[in-house]
């Protein structure tokens, strides 16, 4: 087995980026931990900021949204989650308990799905969670498949109960379990089972058979052995020498010739070419030529063919992986040879290749589950060092605006609103951005009032105002809410198009004219919503937000 040694480091930094991933960590202590090389540890930070699975804040590194992503392609790969997730659904519905999927990963059980119970006490395990097997009903019910049921009485916890029983796959093999938790001020254990079992036995059932509709048949893999295939591995090869050197002393030149394309052996290097429109060896030779010797272009395929594994249900042959990144055959043969060596991937049925739920440690439990409000903290500080203006973020509550983020300006005299203020939606910038998503009976049913002698209170007018703002793509209210103060928003939205939310800039209108917004502060808003969107659009809760709680 050929691994890919850039790769393999790659993924020791971001296990230790996301062992605590809410710890600010420097450079040094990830030296520390992983034994690398600061020079390699720099290397491979600066290839994670530059795909936007890190972020820098002052001299801390700090694992991004986008890194969901990775086990966002576990998660596809193995369908769990999209066959069985509504059904879990439905039985949490039914038994008003919470339920949860969970499969087997090494010596624990590892959360993939799940629909908590709303109540005072709250019992969830999140996407990504790993517990140990024989301290949870869903741990236990892998471990020992024949049994009637697993029961845990607080083993888990004390006061958590939890029944669960295996789902098997169409081969016959237990592919994950089912556990209902409650609580013991709900249920004993013994009440638990007594109360969920023959309904849980059901959607076991239907659970199986939606797995037996979903199964795809095995894709047939060609030869290994392909023309211009000698020639790729010797480039890999190349590069993975360029990139495990130190850098060159003329700005990294000497990594940057020694990966350019050329005669090796008395062969001429043949690449595949890109499958799509996006192709991760575009990408990585455009990124290598812009960011020279600190860019670990092995790691950013070995990425990218991660991330592939998961384009379809039941993985990718590694013709199909090559051909979906655009990367030589033996480039994704390496990445695929080190991820199955290091427990994130296996060879599956028909040829293919298949995530395995060891993925999800990279990050997936803590980063999947940020609010707006954590997303937006960090870009709105961006935008209030640049502008010097108090920024807010806020989403649409009945017919008012609610704030869920807010980064203030220190000045003498400031603009004075705290996370969870309200507004009437009709009267601030940040809800005319908002109800321009709207049907127009919605719309027509707000009744405004005056707030200032400047606010729109007549309908048409603020029809008028709102189709403004949809047409414009942001809103300016100019002293409208209240005397002194003008803002100018714009929407936030999710991958669908669905303005979710709207970020604003308000400013005492003695420091900032209507123009001076529009001029000197639109276009930092604009970037900054379309940061936002970028890290939303990375998050599961972003278009299904029946996965997680309230993302606000």
């Amino acid at each position: 087995m050929e691994r890919a040694g850039t790769l393999e480091r790659g993924l020791a930094v971001l296990r230790v980026l996301t062992a605590e991933p809410e710890r600010r960590l420097r450079a040094t202590d990830v030296v520390r931990a992983t034994g690398l090389a600061r020079s390699v540890v720099d290397r491979v930070l600066a290839t994670l900021v530059h795909l936007g699975y890190a972020r820098t804040a002052d001299r801390d590194v700090l694992p991004a949204p986008r890194l969901t992503e990775l086990g966002e392609a576990y998660l596809a790969c193995s369908g769990l989650r999209d066959t069985l997730g509504p059904i879990a659904a439905r039985l949490a519905a039914e038994l008003d308990e919470s339920v949860f999927l969970a499969v087997r990963d090494g010596d624990g059980a590892r959360f993939v799905a799940g629909h908590a119970r709303r109540g005072a006490v709250s019992v969830t395990f999140r996407p990504g969670d790993l517990v140990p097997a024989r301290r949870c009903a869903a741990g236990l019910a892998l471990l020992d498949p024949s049994a009637p049921y697993a029961l845990d009485d607080q083993l888990a916890e004390p006061g958590l109960t939890a029944v669960a029983l295996p789902v098997r796959g169409p081969g016959g093999a237990p592919v994950c379990a089912v556990s209902v938790v409650s609580h013991t001020s709900r249920h004993s254990a013994p009440e638990l089972a007594a109360h969920t079992l023959p309904a849980l036995r059901a959607t076991i059932t239907t659970m199986e058979a939606a797995l037996t509709d979903a199964a795809e048949p095995a894709a047939t893999e060609t030869a290994l052995t392909e023309p211009g295939e000698p020639a790729a591995a010797a480039e890999t090869a190349l590069t993975e020498a360029a990139e495990s050197a130190p850098p060159g002393p003329v700005g990294g030149a000497v990594a940057a010739d020694a990966e350019r394309p050329g005669p090796v052996a008395g062969v001429g290097v043949v690449e595949a070419a890109p499958a799509g429109p996006v192709a991760a060896s575009d990408a990585s030779r455009a990124a290598k030529e812009e960011l020279g010797a600190g860019y670990l272009r092995s790691l950013d395929r070995g990425l990218a063919v991660l991330v592939a594994l998961g384009a379809a249900r039941g993985g990718l042959t590694l013709a199909a992986a090559a051909k979906a990144t655009g990367l030589p055959r033996a480039t994704a043969r390496r990445a695929v040879q080190t991820l199955e060596a290091l427990g994130y991937a296996a060879p599956g049925d028909g040829g293919r290749f298949v995530l395995l739920p060891k993925v999800l440690e990279l990050g997936y439990a803590a980063l999947s589950r940020r609010t707006l409000s954590e997303i937006a903290t960090p870009h709105l500080a961006a935008l209030v060092a640049r502008v010097r203006e108090s920024a807010s973020v806020a989403v649409l509550s009945g017919d008012d605006v609610r704030y869920v983020a807010r980064v203030p300006t220190v000045r003498i005299m400031s603009v004075d609103i705290t996370v969870g203020t309200r507004f009437p939606a009709y009267a601030t910038s940040m809800g005319r951005v908002l109800l321009a998503d709207l049907p127009e009976e919605r719309l027509a049913a707000i009744v405004p009032r005056s707030l200032t002698p400047r606010t729109v209170t007549g309908a048409a007018e603020l029809a008028a105002v709102v189709r403004r703002a949809a047409e414009d793509g942001y809103a300016l209210v100019d002293q409208e809410l209240e005397e002194g103060v003008r803002s100018i928003a714009v929407p936030v939205r999710d991958r669908l198009g669905r303005t979710v939310a709207a970020v604003n800039v308000a400013a005492h209108a003695g420091r900032a004219t209507p123009d001076d917004l529009r001029r000197d502060v639109l276009p930092a808003l604009r970037e900054t919503a379309a940061r936002i969107e970028a890290d939303l659009a990375h998050l599961p809760w972003a278009t299904a937000p029946d996965r997680l709680p309230d993302p606000s």
